[in-house]
């Protein structure tokens, strides 16, 4: 018996390792297919289009390969950064007739999509074509596609076009059935400040309501200006048939003059085919976007040894390391000290796409732009937020710039506290107790409420933190610290109020902020590097196969309703005093 259970055991520990073994050769093998593939010269037919679907969440830049990303239809999705020079390449590629849009949801903010708008039009004006084709443009989609030279609508399609609408969930109730308190400090008269509000209260405030109402509207006023020119149509008229949902119904839509033609998409081919003066044979010559990205293109332009960093804040800048989706405070700073220390590098953009977070983070990552601006010349590019946080690490540079859309401002800071003492004593019975040798030792303690004197440290600490982050934002941009005051107390403005109130200082995309950092260093030749490094294949499918998938199925799940688990999930992770949005903002 003793012999079977010694042979059971050692073939159960080599079926094991072995399983481990042949797993990671597998993994390694499929990268290596991913990069051997990402590798290949691609080919671009003559009289070819530039087939742009965009259906996928658009980060700022174009991760490594993946795994996730290369089976079936699918592919690795195309950052900002490679959507916009593929533009420009496809406007200069004698190979590339015009650019087909099949989209229907593009995933990405006002912003973003306006970058991708602004490029579409220049490649337009060189006298190529863009058409575009949905089965259903949701509205994001249809304000990008309104930028072809024909918009095909499928005959039982829609567009689904009605405004924009900023909600919140409001927890308030929830946390009184679990009698979970939750303790608010923050500064006086940071009354827009109203990333608390939903933990005490049931609905906006009227100042909440008041700046959400301004900022949506700005950013609608900015769709409604570019569908304007495109379509022929007044603002008026736009308005009218948002209110009356006209594009829910294609006939409607046509009649409308939100589109130009129903067809289907074997139709929209033909008139592709034809625009190309192809033979009509129910296909198009067409490169995907994603090949397209790695198409090589000879634009005669000599090899350049001097640099512009582009360093990439995106997502909630937490204390400490982080990934790519995240601005760590440690990693983050290592990433501007690697700029600031290399001497090809001649100026730097910091791209910024965060809603805030850890003041002290915020403040470290300021540090490093202070140093780095005192050797080369550093000019912020805002995309869809650059707020809070966001706002504080890049308050410093010579210059920023930002679109009509972008969403920032949010000068101001919070603080929160829970108190669980009443969901454990009364909803599960059970009490805590505890001995300190000091008074306050046990400060803060999550199982009872603030007591007067660490409610009143507390309040100094955040008030003491706002007055220092308005004195910054006033060094950093050269105005008084009660003008700041003025526009701050957290109010978020969207980029067309932010230019006149002196937060930013032009309007524009990342490509307008590497022209202006190429001027203020007198480059006219120089390549673009990339900060902070992407992790590689062999680290990202790591990451993919331990955590990504199950974020992956919950989203896919959950559907429009993750955003909200996201939320609570970056509630539980702040510490300390945060400076960011007011709440999680997804406009529809």
């Amino acid at each position: 018996m003793k012999d079977f259970f010694k042979y059971t055991l050692a073939t159960m520990t080599g079926v094991i390792l072995t399983s481990v073994i042949v797993f990671f050769i597998s993994a390694a093998v499929f990268i290596s297919l991913i990069s051997f593939a990402d590798d290949q010269d691609v080919e671009v037919k003559d009289g070819s289009v530039l087939q742009m679907n965009l259906n996928y969440p658009i980060f700022d830049r174009t991760p490594k390969n993946t795994t996730p990303m290369i089976l079936g239809d699918m592919v690795n999705p195309v950052g900002l950064n490679e959507i916009l020079e593929s533009i420009h390449k496809a406007e200069k590629d004698d190979r590339i007739e015009g650019i087909f849009l099949n989209i229907s949801n593009v995933a990405a903010g006002s912003a973003t999509i306006t970058e991708i708008r602004d490029a579409l039009k220049e490649f337009k004006d060189s006298g190529k074509f863009i058409y575009a084709y949905s089965e259903l443009y949701s509205q994001k989609a249809y304000y990008l596609a309104t930028v072809a030279d024909k918009v095909f609508l499928n005959p039982i399609g829609m567009v689904d076009f009605k405004g924009l609408n900023a909600q919140i969930m409001f927890y308030k109730n929830l946390l009184e059935k679990t009698d979970i308190e939750v303790q608010i400090l923050r500064p006086d008269g940071n009354k827009y400040k109203s990333a608390v509000e939903p933990f005490f209260m049931e609905k906006m405030s009227e100042a909440n309501r008041e700046q959400t109402g301004k900022y949506i509207t700005a950013i609608w006023e900015t769709y409604l200006d570019e569908i304007s020119v495109a379509r022929g149509l007044s603002k008026d008229q736009l308005n009218e048939f948002a209110d009356n949902l006209t594009g829910m119904d294609a006939k409607r839509a046509l009649d409308a003059k939100l589109v130009d033609e129903l067809a289907y998409l074997d139709q929209v081919y033909d008139a592709i085919d034809e625009a190309t003066g192809k033979e009509k044979d129910g296909k198009i010559t067409a490169i995907k976007l994603a090949k397209y990205r790695n198409a090589e293109f000879d634009d005669d332009e000599p090899f350049a040894k001097e640099k512009i960093a582009v360093i990439y804040a995106t997502g909630n800048i937490v204390d400490g390391d982080a990934d790519e989706n995240t601005i760590g405070s440690v990693n983050f700073a290592k990433a501007i000290r690697k700029a600031r220390l290399d001497d090809k590098i001649k100026a730097v953009v910091l791209r910024v796409n965060s809603p805030g977070g850890s003041v002290m983070a915020s403040d470290v990552i300021l540090r490093e732009m202070r140093l780095l601006k005192e050797e080369k010349p550093v000019i912020a590019s805002y995309g869809d937020v650059a707020a809070s946080g966001g706002y504080y690490i890049s308050c410093f540079a010579d210059k920023i710039v930002a679109m009509p859309n972008t969403i920032t401002g949010s000068i101001g800071v919070f603080g929160m506290f829970p108190n669980f003492e009443g969901l454990l004593k009364e909803k599960i019975g059970i009490t805590t107790d505890n001995v300190s040798t000091n008074e306050n030792a046990g400060f803060p303690n999550a199982f009872r409420p603030l007591n007067a004197f660490e409610e009143a440290e507390l309040k100094r600490n955040v008030t003491d933190t706002y007055f220092n982050f308005t004195s910054l934002v006033a060094e950093g941009r050269g105005m008084e610290r009660e003008a700041v005051d003025a526009i701050g107390q957290g109010r978020v403005w969207a980029g067309t109020d932010a230019i006149e109130i002196g937060l930013i200082d032009e309007f524009g995309g990342l490509e307008r902020a590497i022209e202006i950092a190429a001027e203020e260093a007198g480059l006219e030749n120089y390549r673009l590097r990339t900060l902070p490094d992407i992790k590689d294949p062999i680290e990202q499918f790591m990451e993919f196969i331990t955590g990504e998938q199950t974020k992956n199925a919950l989203k896919s799940t959950m559907g429009p309703y993750y955003q909200y688990l996201e939320s609570l999930k970056s509630i539980e992770e702040m510490k300390g005093i945060q400076a960011r949005l007011p709440y999680e903002i997804h406009i529809d």
